[in-house]
C-alpha cells in the first residue's frame, strides 16, 4: 500500500511540475508601435514622402490604421514584425519606441498583449 501511495505521489508531482513548465511565461519585447503597412517596409519614409501632411510616426501610425492597417510592434534590430492582439492598449504609443510585456504565438507571431510601457 505504501509503494502504490509512493508511486501516486511521484506520478502526481511530475504532472505538476510539467504544467508548471507547460505555461507560458510573459516576455518583454523591445520596438516601435507601428501600422502593419509601414512595418512591411520597415519605415514611414514612403508614407511621408508621398503625403505631405504627414510629418510623423505618431501621425502616420494613427493614419494607417484609420484606414485599415493594423497596430503592430517593429524590431528594427531584428526586422521582424509582431502582430498585437490587443487594438486598443498600442493606440496611445502610435510611432513611440516601447516595452511590450505579453506571450508570443510563435505559429503567428502575435504578441498576446498583457503591458505596454513607454521606453
Amino acid at each position: 500500500m505504501k509503494r502504490l501511495t509512493l508511486a501516486m505521489a511521484g506520478t502526481l508531482m511530475l504532472v505538476l511540475l510539467s504544467v508548471g513548465f507547460a505555461v507560458a511565461q510573459d516576455r518583454t519585447f523591445n520596438g516601435q508601435i507601428m501600422d502593419s503597412a509601414c512595418a512591411k517596409m520597415g519605415s514611414h519614409d514612403g508614407m511621408m514622402k508621398s503625403h505631405a501632411d504627414i510629418k510623423d510616426a505618431k501621425t502616420c501610425t494613427l493614419g494607417c490604421v484609420k484606414d485599415g492597417a493594423k497596430f503592430v510592434l517593429y524590431d528594427a534590430a531584428s526586422k521582424t514584425v509582431y502582430e498585437l492582439d490587443d487594438q486598443q492598449k498600442p493606440m496611445q504609443f502610435a510611432g513611440e519606441k516601447v516595452k511590450v510585456m505579453g506571450t508570443v504565438d510563435k505559429a503567428t507571431n502575435t504578441i498576446h498583449v498583457t503591458d505596454i510601457q513607454g521606453r
